[in-house]
């Protein structure tokens, strides 16, 4: 039986954990709210063409299926999956600055590329650790990652903002600003000790690979979410082409993650299956990405952003959800890199692909992002009778 003096430290170390988690997300969540927007429009104004920015865009999703998956497996076999945390977020930082000094597009995609193999581990070891905090302290996870789509909204609003008042090649340092601040705010992330944890298994990956069920979650996510890369890579090139504003387009990108937030708020209240979940996301990136390949006017394009918080959202938290279930809890990082590098490969074929598609044919790219959002939700669907069953829990490890 607790005593009474132990309840008060367990409340103090599950807000600690929850406080200090839902900052670092905040910081991480401000560098990529900047970059991903932004990022294209930075290399655009200082000469880089289309062709060379599907490229160099494509490089984050190929390290997550080549890098990636060693970085996850490794922090995770050391124990060290908070420190791996904290050095790729320095990295990252220093990993920009110097990007922000390049302008030949060859040299520029190395050093992108040498930043990309320690920034991309960062959003899977993060989500590995809140997992096992989640599990541990008996948290929920949307609740406590919707402080990183707040700060994704933020960082996107005042970007958007500073693209009318500073010169767009200036663009670069306000990432590596917020990746300063990334950095100071993993410094505060709590040592989370899993007495109960057992070692990690020799074959443990091999044992994950092997279950079909945990292929349709991680392929099926990458569908949806890879159907997401050319609104990501060209919206705002495309809405600058339109005559919108920075402050328009950062508007538009707001209104996205604040529909996000809004359903990770929410989600603790969910009773759908976590594959009914991820179907659903799969068919709103659909509807969102037919809307948007039209050139709707702007009302109408404020609507069709607002399915974000379905097509993402919805996606990830049932992703999340299935993993919890289908991955023991001493093995989560290791899952989280195989879903991150299959979200990678697709990703970075989409990336590159989507580049010559958008040169050819402009905004009908949305069109092919629209059907592999239907693949995803078919694949999820056809899957959802076997996903059913839970074969890991706490007790058993798996």
């Amino acid at each position: 039986m607790q005593s009474e003096s132990q309840i008060p430290i367990a409340a103090v170390q599950k807000r600690r954990f929850a406080v200090s988690l839902a900052v670092f997300y905040s910081a991480f969540f401000a560098v990529l709210g900047t970059h991903m927007p932004f990022f294209p429009v930075w290399l655009k104004a200082i000469g880089i063409d289309a062709a060379w920015i599907g490229l160099i865009n494509a490089l984050p999703a190929i390290t997550r299926f080549t890098t990636l998956p060693q970085v996850t497996a490794f922090a995770e076999k050391r124990h060290a999956i908070r420190a791996g945390i904290m050095v790729s977020v320095l990295a990252t930082a220093v990993g920009f600055s110097v990007v922000g000094l390049q302008q030949q597009p060859l040299a520029l995609f190395l050093i992108y590329a040498l930043t990309c193999m320690m920034w991309t581990p960062t959003m899977p070891l993060t989500d590995a650790y809140a997992l096992r905090g989640v599990a541990r302290y008996g948290l929920d996870y949307g609740p406590l990652r919707l402080w990183g789509s707040a700060a994704f909204a933020a960082g996107s609003l005042a970007c958007g903002y500073l693209v009318d008042l500073i010169a767009p090649r200036d663009l670069i340092w306000v990432i590596v600003a917020w990746a300063v601040v990334a950095v100071l705010a993993s410094l505060l992330l709590q040592p989370l000790d899993d007495p109960g944890r057992r070692a990690p298994e020799r074959h443990a990956g091999k044992a994950l690979l092997r279950d079909a069920a945990f292929w349709a979650v991680i392929a099926s996510a990458a569908l949806i979410q890879s159907s997401h890369i050319a609104f990501y890579t060209f919206s705002a090139i495309n809405w600058q082409l339109q005559g919108l504003s920075g402050l328009t387009i950062a508007t538009l990108w707001t209104l996205g993650v604040l529909a996000e937030i809004v359903v990770f708020a929410l989600s603790p209240r969910f009773s759908l299956q976590p594959s009914t979940l991820m179907a659903v996301g799969g068919l709103s990136a659909v509807v969102r990405w037919i809307v948007t390949a039209s050139e709707p006017p702007l009302a109408l394009l404020a609507i069709a952003q607002l399915g974000h918080g379905f097509s993402f959202g919805m996606t990830i938290l049932g992703t999340m959800s299935l993993l919890v279930q289908r991955v023991p809890s001493h093995q989560i990082a290791r899952g989280q890199g195989y879903y991150a590098a299959c979200n990678g490969l697709l990703g970075a074929a989409t990336s590159i692909a989507s580049g010559a598609i958008y040169a050819h044919i402009g905004d009908s790219v949305y069109y092919v992002m629209a059907a592999m959002a239907a693949a995803g939700a078919l694949l999820i669907w056809s899957a959802r009778h076997r996903l059913k069953a839970q074969p890991h829990s706490e007790a058993s490890g798996g």
